[in-house]
């Protein structure tokens, strides 16, 4: 057993998990899963009664600061989600803190029509 010290992921991993043991997302209402990495940000609308990826947008599509991907992947998923007629989703932010990017994103979101 090692008790030493975690990494950021490992630790990011575990805080994800204690989100993902209160929420999960349904077809009327779907998970908002965000994932943020060195170069990108990621969202994805899931439906996890079904296990399916309902729709999803992805900062290599955008060009810009990291600040300003996360705001158009935000409006992009907030566009696809009212396309595919769903208005309000469960806000997994996957283990990061509130603000920065994850902020920026969820900001643009509901500016875009999504309410969690």
């Amino acid at each position: 057993m090692n008790h030493g010290p975690k990494t950021k992921n490992e630790l990011r991993i575990r805080r994800h998990a204690r989100v993902r043991a209160r929420i999960e997302g349904t077809a009327t209402r779907p998970r908002l899963a965000v994932y943020r990495s060195n170069r990108f940000i990621s969202v994805q609308l899931i439906d996890d009664t079904a296990g399916k990826t309902v729709a999803a947008a992805h900062g290599r599509e955008f060009k810009g600061t990291a600040s300003a991907q996360a705001k158009a992947v935000g409006e992009a998923i907030a566009k696809k989600a009212t396309a595919l007629g769903v208005t309000s989703a469960v806000f997994d932010r996957g283990g990061y803190r509130y603000g920065g990017q994850v902020k920026t994103l969820a900001d643009a979101a509901r500016e875009g029509g999504l309410t969690f």
